[in-house]
């Protein structure tokens, strides 16, 4: 791609939404437009099996992995020609040279481990969200896939829709005056959490227990781990907050430019530090920066709601976010932005905004093209997930007022958050 090109394509990119990339971002092209891209699965199962289905639709399925043998079974009967891996070390070990690109769709605190072999093997990279499990996993994911110029996306899928890139592109523009708060809040969890411990059980036979730890502190097999249930504990999952935020946060986000808070503090239904609180009500506080003044956001789960008479007489959903300006609010219902209604003085605008060809399509098109995807890792994914998970902090440290450093990725008055800033591995499995 000819440089006047790169230029277009970027001022194009920054006009529509409002996100900078830098030259380094930009992946290189290792498809031609008539070649089919190799892909590899790791988590075929939930989530799992339409990501894979996305990567068949695009390109070729030449292996999936997964630590449920009943998983892969099924999978196998879609896609006959795919090796099968219950470890992807193995796998990239003996699949390296076949593959081009990976999908990651596992439990959370594999997101950072395999994302980052397949970048350093040069594979472009497709990651559910959360990014990672981790603030420090967020940030290397990013400047790697920077360093190894490799296309990546993480799957909030929402980062496509014209609406939510429509509401956006109308705060952006000021309908709601100067924006001084924004409120986001999920009807998750909708899996167990806060609670102790199950009692140990054997293995099933289908599953691979070592394999499913991994990076993680080995813990005997019991219920309420595998297969859905583990988003609720510290070692595996990152709450509700982490599981729907990415979304729920995610037009916010994009109007606002909600990175690199300064303060954040939780109070909780509890915490017993092993499994996640079954409610909190998280502050973050983000600096000024030159587009806006600084602002405030308050995230709410497990049933707690901003209050009712921000709503000028609206029922909420059960999730959604809320925008306050100096000229009205914009409330939105749902998960993934878009179609807000306006309260006040605000009223919509015509406003111009990058179209997107649909999610996964972005990736294939950033692996052919070198056109990145809206939600790559250096540039909007990394930095969200870095903010989203900060809110973790605040809950581990559980009423205290966390004062961020994010340049050092650093708690000033917190050292004793620094595992959840930055997890230890178990042998054989470090980033």
């Amino acid at each position: 791609m000819d440089q006047s090109r790169r230029d277009f394509l970027r001022n194009a990119t920054v006009a529509g939404v409002g996100i900078a990339f830098a030259d380094e971002a930009w992946a290189k092209p290792v498809r031609s437009a008539n070649e089919k891209v190799a892909f590899a699965c790791i988590g075929v199962g939930g989530k799992g099996g339409s990501d894979t289905s996305d990567a068949a639709k695009f390109g070729d399925v030449v292996a999936i992995c997964d630590i449920d043998d009943n998983t892969l079974a099924k999978a196998k009967e879609k896609y006959p020609n795919a090796k099968v891996y219950t470890d992807y070390r193995k796998m990239f070990e003996e699949m390296g040279k076949s593959i081009d690109a990976v999908t990651v769709s596992t439990p959370d605190h594999h997101h950072a481990i395999a994302a980052a072999m397949a970048i350093k093997m040069g594979k472009h990279c497709f990651c559910q969200k959360p990014l990672t499990r981790s603030i420090w996993e967020a940030r290397q994911l990013g400047e790697l896939a920077r360093k190894m110029k490799v296309a990546t996306q993480m799957g909030n899928q929402g980062t496509a829709g014209g609406g939510l890139r429509n509401d956006a592109m109308m705060i952006k523009k000021g309908i709601l005056g100067t924006v001084t708060e924004v409120h986001c809040w999920t009807n998750r969890p909708i899996w167990p959490q806060g609670m102790e411990r199950s009692a140990e059980k054997p293995v099933p036979a289908h599953v691979h227990w070592d394999e499913w730890i991994g990076p993680a502190p080995m813990r005997p097999y019991a219920d309420g781990y595998h297969t859905f249930a583990w988003r609720g504990w510290w070692d595996f999952g990152t709450g509700a907050l982490g599981d729907m935020a990415c979304h729920t946060v995610n037009m916010p986000y994009m109007a606002l430019d909600l990175r690199y808070p300064t303060s954040v503090v939780a109070t909780t239904s509890g915490n017993n530090k092993d499994s996640f609180p079954k409610s909190t009500e998280i502050t973050f506080e983000f600096p000024a920066t030159k587009d806006r003044p600084a602002v405030k956001m308050v995230w709410y789960d497990g049933g707690k709601m901003p209050p009712a008479d921000l709503f000028e007489g609206t029922k909420p959903s059960d999730s959604g976010s809320l925008i306050i300006g100096t000229k009205g609010k914009m409330y939105t219902g749902g998960d993934y932005g878009g179609g807000g209604k306006l309260f006040g003085d605000a009223s919509e605008i015509e406003v111009d905004y990058t179209r997107s060809p649909g999610h996964f399509e972005e990736f294939m098109r950033a692996i052919k093209e070198g056109i990145p995807a809206t939600s790559n890792f250096p540039d909007y994914a990394g930095p969200l997930t870095e903010t989203i998970l900060l809110g973790n902090l605040a809950v581990w440290a559980e009423g205290k007022k966390i004062e961020w450093d994010a340049k050092k990725l650093r708690a000033k008055n917190a050292p004793e958050v620094a595992k959840i800033i930055k997890p230890d591995y178990r042998k054989g499995w470090e980033l």
